[in-house]
């Protein structure tokens, strides 16, 4: 017999999102109903034993799960986020600690170069290496017309979704041995656009092409490089993305008919790092809901 709590399309929150919003970047505590990170189901099995990982994002959404997944999988977390997250990264951390293992919290603005680079070399210095880079952070917003879409708005989608990503990297990538990885998160946005997104949307692209490029550059050194392309997560980056009319309907459109849990996706970002998925890389893994990608 079937356990009904296997039901994908039951299985969490499938009613619509109450109408709520959020100054940037968006808490966890503000979110209603709260987002699952997998805090009381993730269970790790020594996938990633003795790993080092830096999680940009990792405070909170997606960033949250897959540092509850590491460490319950053995991996050390460091994880960068803003000061205002100051509270969900403190949370973050003791759910790492709780598993126990290390957790470093980087705060700071990754649009500043200098602080990229800094959180690399502090993640190195204090966690002893780096084994795994999770390039997860990432800015949107609701866009009401491409000729209402400002420079500076468009200047902060792009430096903290594809300029940080260059500069965390470039940085990493002397410090990765072989067995490595290196994973960002895209979005279904890259294949999929909405009209709303659409600077956001082009980083997401982007991110395809810097997945897939770096995979080429980077596999005669035994590192690995892949993506994962979540399709509508509920996270704090939703109500704080002004579009309060939407959250009723935030993922019904998928087939699946609900939006996904940021659990949902941490399997996929230890798979990736794992040595499971050690012929894997230039990929993009999409966790959709079943919109293709």
């Amino acid at each position: 017999m079937t356990n009904p709590s296997e039901d994908p399309t039951t299985k969490y929150f499938s009613a619509g999102f109450p109408r709520q919003e959020q100054d940037q970047p968006g808490l966890t505590a503000a979110t209603e109903p709260r987002p699952d990170h997998g805090e009381n189901t993730y269970e790790g099995s020594g996938k990633l034993t003795g790993r080092r990982a830096l999680i940009t994002g990792g405070d909170s959404g997606i960033g949250r799960a897959v540092a509850i997944a590491y460490a319950r999988e053995g991996a050390d977390v460091a994880i960068s986020y803003l000061a205002e997250e100051q509270e969900d990264a403190e949370d973050t951390a003791a759910l790492v600690r709780a598993a126990g293992r290390t957790a470093l919290l980087l705060p700071g603005d990754i649009r500043e170069e200098g602080h990229c680079i800094s959180i690399v070399n502090e993640t190195v210095a204090t966690l002893g290496g780096l084994d795994i880079l999770v390039l997860n952070a990432a800015y949107q917003e609701n866009r009401d017309g491409l000729e209402n879409l400002s420079t500076k708005e468009f200047d902060r989608v792009f430096k903290t979704n594809l300029y940080a990503t260059l500069w965390i990297a470039r940085t990493a990538v002397p410090h990765l041995a072989p067995g490595s990885s290196i994973i960002s998160t895209s979005s279904i946005q890259a294949s999929s656009p909405s009209p709303q997104l659409i600077d956001y949307a082009m980083t997401k692209a982007a991110l395809v092409a810097f997945t897939q490029a770096l995979a080429q550059q980077l596999g005669s050194t035994g590192v690995r490089v892949n993506a994962v392309a979540p399709g509508p997560i509920w996270t704090p980056l939703i109500p704080a993305t002004s579009w309060p009319d939407t959250l009723p309907t935030f993922g019904q459109d998928t087939p699946l008919g609900r939006a996904g849990q940021p659990a949902e996706l941490a399997s996929a970002y230890v798979f990736l790092a794992s040595p499971e998925a050690s012929y894997i890389s230039g990929a993009v893994v999409p966790v959709t809901g079943g919109r293709g990608f």
